[in-house]
C-alpha cells in the first residue's frame, strides 16, 4: 500500500494546483481523479466555454458589424461544428499541460473514484472495477461540484441539456430557453444569440446576473435585449415537458402563467458539491445541510489530517478561488507561510458580450453595513479606445469609504472588463485609495484609462466626464 504525505481528490483547478504546490514543498503526492485531469473547468467548463466565446464574438461581428467597419460579407456561413471542435481541441491541450505538471513535480496520479476507509486511508475503484488502497498524512478532498436539477425535471442530453451536454453538443439549436441568468447562463445565452439562434433567457430573482451590482444587472440586460434576446426576471419555471418536437417551459411571474415552447432547454441553476459516495459520514467530517463541507481558515476540516478546497466548501465557486485555497492549503499542511483568504475580495466574471466583472461588495451592501460611501464612474463610450473598438456599452464603478478612501468593490461592465480587474483586486490587497490609482499613470489609449478616470471621479475631480 502505497504511503504518501499527501492525497488530493479531484484533480481540478483546486486540487491539481494544490498538488502542484505540495510537491514543490517537498512533500510526497498523489492525486486521484475519477474522470479528467484538469476537471470540470477545463475539460468542459472555463475553457472550452472562453473558446466557444471568442467564436461567438467573430460571428456576431460578420452578421452584425459590418456596415460600421466597412465591409461586407454576402453567403456567410458559419460552421458551429468547428467553433465546437477547436474549443476541445484548446482544452485538450491545457489537459496535456497538466498531465505534464504532474509527470514534472514527481506526482503520481491515480484514476478512479475515491472513498474514505479512514481519516488517513483511501480506497481506489478504476473504471474496470480494480481496487486499491492508498494512505496519506494529509488527505485533501476537492472533488467539485455537479451541475443543479429543477424538481422534478431530468435531463436527456438532447431536448433538455446542463452545461456538461451544451459544450460539446456540434449542432445549433434553431431556439432554446436558457433557465438560470448566472454566468453559465448568461455565457451560453451569448454563444447562441451570436449565431442567430433565438433565445429566451429566464431568471427566477428579480434580475439577470442576480449576485452583481444592481447597475451591472440592468445594463446587462439592456443590452441582451439590444441583441435580440428575450430577457424573463422574477419568472419561475413550474416545469418542463420534453417532445419529438421539443420542450415546453411551463413559466409563472408577473405576467402571469405562460408556456415557452422551444427546441432546447439548458438548465443552468447553480450547482451541488461532489461529496456523495466518498464516505466523508464514516470519519465523521461536518458538512452542512446542502452537503458542503465546513472548513476554518487553514482550509482544514474538523478531522485532523482530512482538507478540503474549492466547489465541495462553497466559499465562492469559481475556478480561481479553489486554485488560491489549494495554495493556502498546501502550505498550511507543509507548515510554510501563507495567507488568510478574503474571500469578499476575490474576482468575479461573466465573459458574455458585454462583460461583467467585479469584487468586492455593491453600493447597496455597503449602505445596508451602515458605511458612508463615495462612488465613481466612467463610461466606455468615453474612452477612446473602446470607441476604436466599436465596443462601448458598459462602464466602471468604484465603491469606496468616504472618510479614508478603502476601496470596498468595483463593478464593471463592458469590453473585456475582467482583463482589467488585478489592478483593483492589486490595490485592494495593498490597501490603496482611489487618489493612488488616479496618480498611477496609464497608458493612452486603453481600457485601462477607464479604472484611472473611476477614481479621479471617486475623489470628487473626474477629468473627461
Amino acid at each position: 500500500m502505497p504511503d504518501y504525505d499527501l492525497i488530493v481528490i479531484g484533480a481540478g483547478p483546486g486540487g491539481y494546483v494544490c498538488a502542484i504546490r505540495a510537491a514543490q514543498l517537498g512533500k510526497k503526492t498523489a492525486i486521484i481523479d475519477r474522470q479528467w485531469l484538469g476537471g470540470v473547468c477545463l475539460n468542459v467548463g472555463c475553457i472550452p466555454s472562453k473558446a466557444l466565446l471568442r467564436n461567438a464574438e467573430i460571428a456576431h461581428l460578420l452578421r452584425h458589424g459590418g456596415k460600421d467597419f466597412g465591409f461586407e460579407v454576402q453567403g456567410l456561413k458559419l460552421d458551429f461544428a468547428a467553433a465546437v471542435k477547436r474549443s476541445r481541441q484548446v482544452a485538450d491541450r491545457l489537459v496535456k499541460g497538466v498531465g505534464f505538471l504532474m509527470k514534472k513535480n514527481k506526482i503520481d496520479v491515480h484514476m478512479g473514484a475515491a472513498a474514505f476507509v479512514d481519516a488517513h486511508t483511501v480506497e481506489v475503484t478504476a473504471a474496470d472495477g480494480t481496487k486499491s488502497m492508498l494512505k496519506g498524512k494529509d488527505i485533501v478532498v476537492a472533488t467539485g461540484a455537479s451541475p443543479m436539477m429543477i424538481p422534478g425535471v431530468q435531463a436527456d442530453g438532447t431536448r433538455v441539456l446542463t452545461y456538461l451536454e451544451a459544450i460539446v453538443q456540434e449542432r445549433l439549436p434553431k431556439s432554446v430557453v436558457v433557465i438560470g441568468a448566472s454566468a453559465i447562463g448568461c455565457e451560453f445565452a451569448t454563444v447562441w444569440n451570436s449565431y442567430g439562434v433565438e433565445v429566451t433567457l429566464i431568471e427566477m430573482l428579480p434580475r439577470v446576473a442576480p449576485l452583481e451590482d444592481e447597475e451591472s444587472s440592468q445594463e446587462l440586460a439592456r443590452a441582451f435585449v439590444k441583441r435580440g434576446m428575450r430577457v424573463l426576471v422574477g419568472t419561475k419555471v413550474e416545469g418542463i415537458e420534453s417532445g419529438d418536437a421539443g420542450v415546453k417551459v411551463k413559466v409563472s411571474g408577473a405576467d402571469g402563467a405562460q408556456t415557452i415552447e422551444a427546441e432546447q432547454a439548458l438548465v443552468a441553476i447553480g450547482v451541488k458539491p461532489n461529496t456523495q459516495g466518498l464516505g466523508l459520514d464514516k470519519i465523521g467530517v461536518k458538512t452542512s445541510p446542502r452537503g458542503l463541507i465546513e472548513i476554518d481558515e487553514r482550509m482544514a476540516t474538523n478531522v485532523p489530517g482530512v482538507w478540503a478546497i474549492g466547489d465541495v466548501t462553497g466559499k465562492l465557486m469559481l475556478a480561481h478561488v479553489a486554485s488560491a485555497m489549494g495554495i493556502v492549503a498546501a502550505e498550511r499542511i507543509a507548515g510554510a507561510e501563507s495567507v488568510q483568504l478574503d474571500y469578499e475580495a476575490m474576482p468575479r466574471a461573466i465573459y458574455s458580450q458585454p462583460q461583467v466583472a467585479s469584487f468586492g461588495i455593491t453600493e447597496a451592501q455597503a449602505k445596508e453595513r451602515g458605511l458612508e460611501v463615495k462612488v465613481g464612474r466612467f463610461p466606455f463610450q468615453a474612452n477612446g479606445k473602446a470607441l476604436g473598438l466599436g465596443d462601448y456599452a458598459g462602464w466602471v464603478k468604484l465603491v469606496t469609504e468616504a472618510k479614508y478612501g478603502e476601496i470596498l468593490g468595483a463593478h464593471l461592465v463592458g469590453p473585456e472588463v475582467t482583463e482589467l480587474l488585478p489592478e483593483l483586486t492589486l490595490a485592494r490587497m495593498l490597501e490603496l485609495t482611489p487618489a493612488e490609482i488616479g496618480r498611477n499613470v496609464h497608458a493612452h489609449p486603453t481600457l485601462s484609462e477607464a479604472l484611472m478616470e473611476a477614481a479621479h471621479a471617486a475623489e470628487g475631480h473626474p477629468i473627461h466626464t
